[in-house]
């Protein structure tokens, strides 16, 4: 069997989001199937700027072919036309306008679809709200299996996207309220579906120990991973934080890891470290008394199955469903929607260990249970030989 994976980016230097879950799941599915990667020369996901060279390389051992981007994409006009449609009335070619204006723009990668679509047995799209899944599933619906990372955010409710979760020939969910909230949009619970999500890479050997020392790290540590940014919920993280460390005579510091966008608070027991190594990450990771996940937007979070998988306990936004969900189902974290639940919680979390440590066995057996790659490759066969045998 061939299949071409179709994402929006791909590439080593991409390091979260749908583009590395599509990645990892590629490089594990290729033992399976013949797989090729269809994408554009996208590295940054504000522009769409052709970064990459076109035509075809090799990733890890994988077939890729990238296709340019016809042109950038302007944030200000492109949120200008998001306004309006969200904020208006208006017409299924306004939405379609603005699919354009989300790119990335690549009809070049469409037409590979049509002129190739004999040569794959399936095409499997990763993200729903992009050019190159509504287009390319438009272009081979019988052949065609969605991977949504769907978010609870408003554009979901487009018209558009209602139709187009009625054409695939399977759905592959990252949480069972993803699912559900697509099913309600689309009424599409006769399409085949299942919750798979994605496993995680945890490297053999990383050490707290070394990590500390690296970074001149003493005492106890909260960690967020992440991308910092307000739609990640950070900037009401910091407050939080800082109002906590006012109000608690509790001697915890936040350390902060990822890329930053968000002005972040001068504060002796702040500690942002930017972008770091898988190593130095799960070093970090394993040296904390627990994950903050403050995001408001998720349709899975890898880094909380992260967590989980070395029996870290969590601490969420309740406002997320989906971070609600997981944390409910696996027991392994508390969640908060106010300043007064969120310093109870940690207050909880902090001053019993016994607890910590039960949320994180938990939480361990929840990601052995679910998201082990065994688990998820043999979903994502299940869901294959489904579809053959229904020919």
């Amino acid at each position: 069997m061939k299949i071409a994976f179709v994402v929006q980016r791909y590439g080593l230097e991409i390091s979260g989001g749908a583009e590395l879950h599509c990645r990892w799941v590629v490089e594990h599915m290729k033992k399976y199937f013949e797989v090729d990667v269809l994408t554009t020369r996208a590295l940054d996901y504000i522009t769409w700027k052709n970064h990459y060279p076109k035509g075809k390389e090799t990733v890890n051992d994988i077939p890729v072919k990238r296709f340019s981007v016809r042109r950038t994409r302007d944030p200000k006009k492109f949120g200008r036309i998001q306004n309006y449609i969200l904020e208006n009335e208006h017409k299924e070619e306004d939405e379609l306008k603005w699919l354009e204006e989300e790119g990335p723009l690549s009809p070049s990668l469409i037409e590979y679809i049509k002129e190739h679509e004999d040569d794959y047995d399936y095409f499997i799209f990763f993200s729903y709200r992009y050019y190159h899944s509504y287009w390319g599933i438009s272009a081979a619906p019988h052949k065609s299996i969605l991977v949504p990372t769907a978010e609870h955010d408003p554009v979901i409710h487009l018209k558009i996207f209602k139709d187009l979760f009625r054409k695939p020939q399977a759905f592959i969910y990252n949480s069972v309220e993803e699912r559900n909230m697509i099913n309600s949009l689309s009424q599409n619970e006769d399409i085949l579906g299942d919750v798979i999500g994605v496993g995680t890479e945890i490297p053999s050997s990383f050490s707290s120990e070394e990590f500390r020392q690296k970074h001149g790290i003493e005492g106890d540590y909260i960690i967020y991973i992440g991308r910092i940014d307000e739609n990640k919920g950070c900037h009401e993280l910091f407050d939080y934080f800082l109002r906590f460390k006012k109000e608690a005579s509790l001697d915890i510091k936040l350390i902060l890891v990822g890329s930053t966008i968000l002005k972040i608070p001068s504060h002796p027991d702040i500690s942002y470290l930017g972008f770091l190594s898988e190593y130095d990450k799960f070093s970090a990771l394993d040296g904390a008394l627990l994950l903050l996940m403050p995001s408001f937007y998720e349709s899975l979070s890898m880094v909380t199955l992260e967590a989980w998988a070395l029996g870290n306990p969590v601490l969420a936004n309740a406002r997320c469903e989906v971070l609600k969900g997981q944390c409910l189902r696996s027991n392994g974290g508390l969640f908060y929607e106010s300043y007064s639940e969120f310093k109870e919680a940690l207050k909880l979390l902090l001053s019993l260990p016994k607890l910590r440590k039960a949320m994180g066995r938990n939480g361990q057996e929840y990601f052995n249970q679910n998201y082990t790659w065994e688990v998820i490759e043999n979903k994502y066969r299940s869901i294959l030989d489904q579809l053959e045998k229904g020919k």
